[in-house]
């Protein structure tokens, strides 16, 4: 088998960043999150990509967008790789210190992994939609070199599944999936993936970001 490459990678920032959003909410890029994508396009361009895949979630796509014109590729979706149902969390202010998503990791971790809130999918349910998503974009573009852009959930979910020796239990270690966090692995045979970065942000998109919070130092200073 040749070998196949995924550069597995979380959309670029929404326009309200600080709410959970979920499959129940098609967020849009703020401006900082496009100026991210078409850095990211950038990184991308020189990297021999074969093929672009998006959730079908706008903010997915219009992260992909620009990636695949860099790449001169046209972009395939793929709707099951769409961001985790929330359900009353939706719309709420996001924490990782206290309240249901904090609670929900603890049972993860932990090993109860059928554990949810009301309306939201659970561990259980997110692998029993996301592999075999995962599974067809595989085996259509084996051998090939892939870039998936989709959402954090998603990309951690993925990563803990099909990477050798990690699982829910692992959760925390495997760390933060932020804006553009980009995690290459390949396989060279079937189901044996092997990690060559994980969750790395590209320096061009850190920049970006510093950027971004530099001038908005500034205009508080003004």
């Amino acid at each position: 088998m040749t070998e196949t490459r995924v550069w597995l990678c979380r959309h670029a920032e929404t326009a309200t960043p600080l709410v959970f959003h979920g499959a129940e909410s098609d967020e849009v890029l703020s401006p900082l999150g496009r100026q991210q994508a078409l850095a990211a396009a950038e990184w991308f361009c020189d990297k021999t990509i074969d093929v672009v895949v998006s959730s079908i979630m706008r903010r997915a796509v219009e992260t992909a967008r620009p990636v695949a014109r860099a790449c001169g590729r046209s972009i395939h979706t793929e709707e099951q790789l769409h961001e985790r149902r929330v359900g009353a969390l939706c719309g709420t202010s996001f924490s990782l210190s206290a309240g249901p998503w904090v609670e929900t990791l603890e049972h993860w971790t932990a090993g109860h992994t059928a554990f949810t809130t009301p309306g939201a999918e659970s561990y259980n349910d997110l692998v029993a939609r996301l592999l075999p998503a995962w599974q067809r974009i595989i085996e259509q573009h084996q051998g090939r070199r892939i870039v998936v852009v989709c959402h954090g959930i998603v990309v951690k979910v993925l990563l803990l599944t099909v990477l050798k020796g990690w699982g829910p239990s692992r959760w925390h270690e495997l760390g933060r999936v932020a804006n553009l966090a980009v995690s290459e692995i390949t396989a060279s045979s079937p189901n044996e993936w092997t990690a060559v970065s994980l969750l790395s942000v590209p320096p061009v998109v850190m920049q970006v970001n510093e950027n971004a919070a530099a001038s908005a130092v500034g205009k508080s200073e003004a």
